[in-house]
């Protein structure tokens, strides 16, 4: 696919103690033919990480622009000792047919021997998404028996009757350099409520070589196919060697469980200079405005330089 970069959207200015830094995980939801309404996790000063929005009109999907920032966060951190009482970080958002919008979070934890322990919750709006509640104290999609290192962020699509979802899962934690890091992939899972998951253990995107990881998917069913578009990056020494850091995957799928991986089709590159995405490409989420695919995504530092857009026909 051929992408048009139009640059940056949003980045928060330190306007409250609760959002000091980062847009983390852009994730667009539509409200109407002319909106766009972008949550993203951001950072207070001890980096930890709530849930907020603002709102973006997109009447010119060549010229969008930000017409409304909450003041507040719409998913803030959980109950003491609960999975996500250090973070909640948005992942995926569904509209159901009654109008109801569930939302997907990455609650998280630290660890004492690796540095995350992440699990994943529900949340539910009544309102498009200006306000939501946490359905469950607990988790929804956790470690297990079979997948016993971590979990990730997620993509969950209704299709049909039946709840499909896309889910970052790790193989195992390898010490590079000393630490920790972990070796994660996308699998895949099922369910009728969307609660309550079938796992299967079946893998979806595996990386190319030991040393890969992928994650955050990015799912739609367009036309005959599942399209994916993902993150991956290196486990060594990305955090501050520049070529290894996060880029766009891609894959097609004719029943969304066994893909083709097609990165070369991804189709947008790193910025010159000093450009807000000069360094990394991360977490992109599309969906289609008015005939045209639309990217949100992360570039340098994890969100830390907000979150931009680009649009393909």
């Amino acid at each position: 696919m051929k992408w048009i970069k139009k640059g940056l959207i949003y980045n928060v200015e330190g306007s409250w103690d609760w959002a000091v830094s980062h847009c983390h995980k852009p994730t667009p939801l539509v409200i109407d033919e002319n909106t766009v309404r972008a949550f993203f996790g951001v950072r207070d000063r001890k980096n930890i990480t709530r849930t907020t929005f603002v709102d973006i009109d997109v009447s010119d999907v060549y010229n969008v622009y930000v017409k409304y920032i909450h003041d507040r966060p719409v998913l803030d951190v959980g109950k003491l000792g609960a999975f996500d009482d250090c973070g909640a970080n948005v992942s995926s958002l569904v509209r159901l047919p009654d109008g109801r919008v569930y939302m997907y979070f990455i609650g998280w934890n630290p660890s004492t021997t690796v540095h995350t322990r992440n699990a994943i919750g529900l949340a539910e709006s009544n309102d498009h998404g200006f306000t939501f509640r946490r359905l469950y104290d607990g988790s929804v999609l956790d470690r297990n028996k079979d997948e016993p290192y971590y979990t990730g962020a997620v993509d969950v699509s209704l299709i049909g009757d039946k709840f499909k979802m896309w889910y970052t899962s790790g193989r195992e934690w390898k010490l590079i350099d000393g630490k920790p890091e972990i070796c994660y992939h996308i699998k895949f899972a099922e369910s009728k409520d969307g609660i309550d998951w079938i796992r299967e253990n079946i893998d979806c995107i595996l990386p190319e070589d030991l040393y890969e990881a992928v994650a955050r998917p990015s799912v739609m069913y367009d036309k005959d196919r599942y399209r994916m578009w993902f993150s991956k990056r290196r486990i060594d020494s990305f955090r501050n060697n520049q070529s290894k850091g996060y880029r766009g995957g891609y894959a097609e799928s004719k029943d969304g469980i066994i893909w083709n991986r097609m990165d070369q089709e991804f189709g947008l590159e790193l910025s010159s200079g000093s450009e807000w995405d000069s360094k990394a490409i991360a977490y992109p989420y599309v969906v289609i405005i008015k005939g045209h695919y639309f990217m949100l995504y992360n570039g340098n530092d994890f969100g830390r330089s907000g979150f931009g857009y680009a649009i393909s026909k």
